[in-house]
């Protein structure tokens, strides 16, 4: 077994400018659907979600990329970070192939000005 794990801490203003000035052109190309609807049913709060989504792709990536070939083979919204019904964020990564993952677990905090993911990977 093998346990990497990856961090990101990111300025929440700066997904704020992203989304503001770019818009839905950023959105579909960071996050998935089901991401999106989650952030903005958080209304006042939205950005904050936006960016410790963010990242934990950041942080995702981080912790699989000694997995891949290739840096290019993985896409934002391969990787999904969703909430279960008791607000647990859960990480589900798609359109690769990486059959060495166990398990992944995530951790996510956001405060006024930054958001941060921890995330960390069971291989076999």
């Amino acid at each position: 077994m093998k346990v990497t794990c990856g961090t990101d801490i990111i300025e929440i203003s700066r997904i704020k400018e992203s989304i503001d000035n770019i818009g839905k052109k950023f959105l579909d190309k960071v996050f998935t659907t089901n991401e999106i609807e989650y952030c903005e049913s958080k209304k006042n709060q939205k950005y904050q979600h936006y960016a410790a989504r963010f990242a934990a792709k950041e942080a995702v990536f981080k912790a699989i990329s000694n997995q891949l070939e290739n840096k290019y083979d993985i896409s934002w919204k391969d990787i999904e970070v969703i909430n279960d019904e008791n607000g647990r964020p859960s990480v589900t990564i798609s359109g690769i192939n990486i059959e060495k993952i166990e398990n992944i677990d995530i951790s996510l905090s956001h405060c006024k000005e930054y958001a941060i993911a921890n995330v960390t990977v069971l291989s076999i």
